[in-house]
């Protein structure tokens, strides 16, 4: 795996693009009763938590940039091995008011 922390950054912003992609056109009550696209968003976030931890052990410094990174990896670690405590307000709240400001500022630490 390429050791470049932009690998990472890139990675991450392109995870949350598909996971915006997954509820651009749906609600809260649509995305709570379809299995697959909550399995989809969900399996993206471990993504990014993945992403985040890699980057976290090749530059800190700029994991230190990332607001809320070490929660993200909290988050990937619960759908992990704790799946069944995840609720579908939780992860839906996360989509709504964090994935953006994660991607922004993933992008402004890329340039």
């Amino acid at each position: 795996m390429e050791r470049d922390p932009n690998t990472f950054l890139s990675q991450v912003i392109e995870i949350c693009d598909r996971i915006v992609e997954f509820v651009d056109s749906i609600d809260f009550l649509h995305y709570k009763l379809d299995e697959l696209v909550k399995s989809a968003v969900e399996r993206r976030f471990i993504n990014i938590g993945e992403s985040l931890n890699r980057l976290k052990q090749i530059d800190a410094e700029m994991f230190n940039s990332i607001p809320d990174a070490q929660r993200v990896i909290g988050f990937r670690n619960i759908l992990v091995h704790g799946y069944e405590s995840v609720s579908d307000e939780l992860v839906w709240e996360i989509v709504s008011e964090r994935i953006l400001p994660l991607r922004n500022t993933c992008e402004q630490l890329l340039k």
